[in-house]
C-alpha cells in the first residue's frame, strides 16, 4: 500500500512538472508528442495517442501516437458513432475499459491499418472553454488494470493539455495572420492605385483596359494567396487528414506531366518522365503528393529557360520511394537555398515571377506529414533539382480486434 501511495505521489509530481513544460511549448507537433509520452509515462501504459476533433466538419482523427507507426496513423478518421473515442467526445466523459476488444463501441478497422492490438484502454476528453478539442488515450496497462488514480492523473494532464493545444493553435494562427496581412499590403496597394487611376478623366481607353487587366491579375493572385494561406494554416495546426492509398508512381507522374503540358509549351519546354519498370506502389495520400509535384513542376517551368526541359524521375531503395523534379533553369543562389521553404520567401533573383511564396512551405508540410523529407540542389546557370522521399510502408498483420 505504501509503495502504491509513493508511486501515486511521484506521478502527481510528474504531472506538475509536465504541466509547466506544456505551458511553455508553442510548437504544436512538439507539444502533442510531449503530451502522449507523458500520458504513457504517468499511467505506466504501453502506448498513448491523441485524436483531435474538428467541430466544423464533425470529424475525429488521429494526430499523434507513441509506439505506433505515426505516418500510417496520422489523419486516420475515427467515426463518432462507432468508436470509444467518439463516445468520449459525444458524451464528454472518460472511459476505462479492461477488455477493449469485447466492448460494443470498439472500432475494429483501426487495427487493420496500424497493426497494434488494444487490450485495456483509458481515455479522457480534452476540453477547454467548454469546447472539446480531442481525446487523450492510454493503451494497455503494463501491469494490472487502469485505476482511479490513473484516471485522475490523466484527467489533470488532459486539462492542462487542452489549454496548451489551444494556445499553440492560436499562436500559430496569429503568427500566420500577421505574415498574411503583411503580404496583402502589396496587392491591395496596387488595387487601390489602379481604381484611383480609373477615376481620372484623362485616361485613354487603352490605358483603362490595361489597368482593368492588372486588377484582374491582382484579384486572381489574392484568391490564390488566400487559398494557399488556408492550406498552410490547416497543415500547421494539424487539421489536415492524410487519406492514404496504394497507387502507381508512374501513373501519377504521367498524370502530372499531362496537367502541366500546356503551360510548358508556352515557352517550348519539354517534360520527360523517367520511372523504372519495377517501381513499387507508393502508400501515401495521392492527392496531397500530386499537389506537391504540381507545385514543383510549376516552379520548374516558371524558372526555366526557353526551349529547356524538365525531368520527373522516380526511384526506390529498400526503405524509401523518391521522386525528383529537375530543370534546366536559372538556378538558385547558394545563400538562398536554406530559406526556400520559409513562408512567403522569394529568391531575390526571381522577384519578377508571380506566385504566393507559400508553395514550397505547403509542400514541405505535406511531405513531413508523411514522415518524409524534401531536398533541393541547385547550380546557377545550370538548373535546380527537388527530391522528395517517402518511406515505404510495411504493414503489420493484425493480432486481434482494435478498439479506440
Amino acid at each position: 500500500m505504501a509503495e502504491i501511495k509513493t508511486q501515486t505521489l511521484d506521478s502527481y509530481l510528474r504531472v506538475i512538472e509536465i504541466s509547466r513544460d506544456l505551458a511553455s511549448t508553442l510548437d504544436l507537433d512538439i507539444l502533442l508528442d510531449d503530451i502522449v509520452r507523458a500520458a504513457a509515462d504517468i499511467t505506466r501504459a504501453e502506448a498513448a495517442s491523441i485524436l483531435l476533433y474538428d467541430d466544423t466538419a464533425r470529424q475525429l482523427y488521429f494526430q499523434v501516437a507513441t509506439n505506433i507507426d505515426e505516418p500510417t496513423m496520422r489523419g486516420l478518421i475515427v467515426p463518432l458513432d462507432k468508436s470509444i473515442a467518439g463516445w468520449i467526445v459525444t458524451n464528454r466523459r472518460s472511459a476505462r475499459i479492461d477488455e477493449a476488444h469485447k466492448d460494443e463501441r470498439h472500432f475494429g478497422e483501426v487495427e487493420q491499418t496500424i497493426g497494434y492490438s488494444t487490450k485495456s484502454l483509458l481515455g479522457i476528453p480534452l476540453i477547454t472553454k467548454n469546447k472539446v478539442v480531442g481525446v487523450l488515450e492510454v493503451i494497455n496497462k503494463k501491469r494490472g488494470k487502469f485505476t482511479d488514480p490513473d484516471e485522475s492523473m490523466l484527467s489533470v494532464l488532459g486539462a492542462q493539455a487542452a489549454v496548451a493545444i489551444e494556445n499553440a493553435r492560436l499562436f500559430q494562427q496569429s503568427d500566420l495572420i500577421a505574415e498574411f496581412v503583411h503580404e496583402l499590403r502589396t496587392p491591395l496597394a496596387s488595387l487601390s492605385t489602379a481604381t484611383y487611376l480609373l477615376l481620372r478623366p484623362e485616361m485613354s481607353r487603352e490605358q483603362r483596359d490595361q489597368i482593368v487587366n492588372n486588377i484582374h491579375n491582382e484579384t486572381l493572385r489574392l484568391n490564390s494567396l488566400a487559398s494557399s494561406f488556408l492550406d498552410l494554416a490547416r497543415l500547421e495546426s494539424g487539421r489536415v487528414q492524410f487519406r492514404k492509398t496504394r497507387f502507381s508512381v508512374a501513373d501519377l507522374l504521367y498524370e502530372c506531366r499531362d496537367v502541366m503540358m500546356s503551360k510548358a509549351q508556352e515557352t517550348n519546354i519539354q517534360i520527360r518522365v523517367d520511372v523504372p519498370n519495377d517501381m513499387p506502389l507508393m502508400e501515401a495520400d495521392r492527392d496531397k503528393i500530386k499537389q506537391v509535384l504540381l507545385n514543383l513542376l510549376s516552379n520548374a517551368i516558371k524558372y526555366n529557360r526557353p526551349n529547356g526541359y524538365v525531368v520527373i524521375s522516380g526511384n526506390f531503395d529498400p526503405t524509401n520511394i523518391s521522386i525528383a523534379v529537375q530543370d534546366t533553369g536559372m538556378g538558385i543562389p547558394e545563400e538562398s537555398i536554406p530559406h526556400l521553404f520559409e513562408k512567403f520567401y522569394r529568391v531575390r533573383e526571381h522577384e519578377g515571377a508571380t506566385g504566393t511564396g507559400l508553395g514550397l512551405s505547403i509542400s514541405k508540410q505535406i511531405i513531413q506529414g508523411h514522415n518524409g523529407r524534401i531536398e533541393v540542389k541547385s547550380k546557377l546557370g545550370v538548373g535546380t533539382s527537388f527530391t522528395i522521399q517517402i518511406p515505404r510502408q510495411t504493414r503489420i498483420p493484425p493480432r486481434h480486434n482494435e478498439s479506440f
